[in-house]
């Protein structure tokens, strides 16, 4: 019954990794808007978390955080600077190594977030939805926080300047898009999360907390 399980759960992690990497090279991936662009890559890893627990979700965050250094590498575009270490401005911005920190630690977060969270609500069994609502809503959110600050911890001066603002403007920027952009994705991560999940679990006969 374990080897089974096993065999299961694997499959799922290639069925999700595989939608993941459609996704990345895809429109549908990663939603390009002025100074930033919104994403979906992260619903495949937080629907990961609550299947599969937060160490699968962490290693499926894992694989965002490279598909989003490739996408900056191979579709460079203004904010490229800061998800990749091989892409430089033409105004003489380095690439810089801390792009790595921002593009693939915060989505490691979303999968580890989202499978806690998850597991806490539901563990008594009697609160499903609302554990995966809040899973969906608390990863994206972990998202769009955790890319938002570590972009103003390394990135704050040419990010402003790319943006043709004073750093001072620059922190009530990154709020807004927190508060608009990140609210967005976030409820449609919860709403997506709830009813692929609930499906899923239906389907593939499983307990929504898993021994």
């Amino acid at each position: 019954m374990k080897q089974n399980r096993k065999v299961q759960d694997m499959v799922e992690v290639a069925v999700l990794l595989a939608v993941m990497l459609v996704l990345s090279f895809t429109p549908l991936g990663y939603i390009p808007l002025p100074g930033l662009s919104i994403t979906t890559m992260h619903i495949p890893v937080i629907i990961g978390a609550c299947l599969l627990g937060p160490r699968v979700g962490g290693i499926l965050g894992f694989f965002f955080g490279i598909t989003s250094v490739i996408h900056a590498t191979v579709q460079p575009g203004l904010m490229s600077f800061m998800f990749s270490p091989f892409y430089s401005l033409d105004n003489g911005q380095a690439a810089n190594w801390a792009s790595l920190i921002v593009a693939i630690v915060p989505r490691i977060a979303i999968g580890v977030v989202a499978g806690y969270v998850f597991k806490w609500i539901a563990k008594s069994g009697k609160h499903v939805s609302l554990a995966l609502v809040s899973a969906g809503v608390l990863g994206s959110m972990t998202n769009t926080i955790g890319v938002m600050y570590l972009i103003y911890l390394f990135f704050a001066a040419p990010y402003a300047a790319v943006l043709h603002l004073s750093q001072d403007t620059l922190l009530a920027v990154i709020g807004s898009v927190v508060l608009t952009n990140g609210i967005g994705e976030a409820v449609v991560a919860g709403l997506v999360t709830l009813v692929v999940c609930r499906s899923l679990f239906t389907a593939l006969h499983r307990k929504a907390v898993r021994a």
